[in-house]
């Protein structure tokens, strides 16, 4: 008795494993930085209400995936909330 073929499993790709992973992806579109646009609040270490925003419960700075603040406005924020916990303004 020959042996049978289990499907078409080498021959067959699913569209999923054809795709790059360098290729851009049409669908993801880019959230722009709160804090980069016209007319948004400037950081400072004095003004709580805007740092506690970007703070967890616990007091721990949020990630700027979660946030999405660019690089160069997270970096500005991180060194502005812990100043204002050196001076325990937080």
């Amino acid at each position: 008795m020959p042996k049978r073929q289990s499907g078409n499993r080498k021959n067959k790709q699913s569209n999923f494993a054809k795709l790059s992973i360098f290729q851009s992806n049409k669908y993801k579109f880019k959230k722009s930085c709160p804090l980069s646009i016209k007319g948004a609040p400037k950081i400072d270490y004095k003004n709580v209400k805007l740092l506690k925003k970007y703070m967890s419960e616990n007091g721990k700075i949020l990630p700027s995936r979660i946030t999405n603040v660019c690089q160069k406005k997270q970096r500005e924020l991180s060194l502005s909330i812990k100043r204002a916990r050196n001076l325990a303004l937080i």
